[in-house]
């Protein structure tokens, strides 16, 4: 189940706002105190856009109460994971107090009681909402391997920054609003070159990864490290006439998404939060 969440991280997408751009961070870390009575080893720590983190639990089963109570165990370290695992990142430049966090458990089912318990928006110590997914495989008769999953998630805290941003009669969360305009721009000749584009939209705009690398850059950064920085699916590239192609960032936040804006604004871009 682990290798098959390495190769297809975003199954582990719990919605299409704070939690649609997921990435892995690493596998099999090692927890000092992170049970009752010992030391811990996490399945998976991930992140989702810029500032929030989850733990990620992995049982073989269906998932139970005891299952609960091993991530709640975990999540009271998560202070000692932000300065071991997350900290030393130059890519994240964050600080504790900047972050959020989810619990993820993950099986092949869930007991009825803990369904609806996550289902009643249930949270950890600290306002740390919690989700759970179910993977089921199966061979059909082409004998081909199929894969079902289900989200059970439904989050309540006060922690998270829900906003979505209305542009070109689209809603957007943060890192596809980005994208959606960086590619305007790209397309109506805004900046014909990777140099124009860089004093268009300057690195300082989202912090040390930069508003956008090129593809080269981004595909390389997420070899050598495991991360995705950036958008790198085929229909998300974007190519300018000087024949760079270019890759925009998915690390937007509460704490850099309002510089770009405020920027996009000046240039005649209108993007207006969404009204609720």
């Amino acid at each position: 189940m682990e290798s098959y969440l390495v190769e297809n991280e975003s199954i582990l997408m719990l919605d299409d706002n704070e939690f649609a751009e997921v990435s892995l961070i690493d596998v099999e870390l090692s927890l000092k105190n992170g049970r009752k009575y010992s030391d811990g080893r996490i399945d998976m720590l991930i992140q989702y856009g810029r500032d929030t983190f989850g733990i990620v639990e992995l049982k073989l089963g269906a998932l139970n109460f005891l299952h609960l109570e091993q991530l709640e165990e975990y999540m009271t370290e998560k202070e000692q994971l932000f300065e071991t695992y997350i900290k030393p990142n130059p890519d994240l430049d964050l600080e504790y107090t900047d972050v959020n966090w989810v619990g993820v458990m993950v099986g092949s089912d869930i007991s009825t009681d803990l369904r609806e318990k996550i289902e009643n928006a249930y949270q950890i110590k600290d306002n740390i909402p919690v989700a759970a997914l179910t993977i089921s495989r199966f061979r059909g008769e082409d004998n081909q391997l199929y894969v079902i999953t289900d989200t059970i998630f439904k989050n309540n805290s006060r922690n998270f920054d829900r906003t979505k941003y209305d542009y070109n009669g689209e809603k957007y969360n943060k890192g596809r609003l980005v994208l959606a305009v960086i590619k305007d721009h790209v397309i109506s000749g805004g900046s014909t070159t990777y140099t124009e584009l860089k004093n268009n939209f300057p690195d300082n705009l989202q912090g040390p990864v930069g508003v956008f690398t090129t593809k080269e850059e981004a595909l390389l950064k997420y070899e050598r490290t495991g991360y995705k920085r950036f958008y790198i699916n085929e229909d998300e590239l974007l190519k300018l006439e000087d024949g760079n192609v270019i890759s925009v960032s998915t690390q937007w936040g509460i704490g850099n998404i309002n510089n770009f804006i405020d920027h996009a604004r000046g240039l005649g871009y209108k993007i207006d939060k969404e009204k609720t």
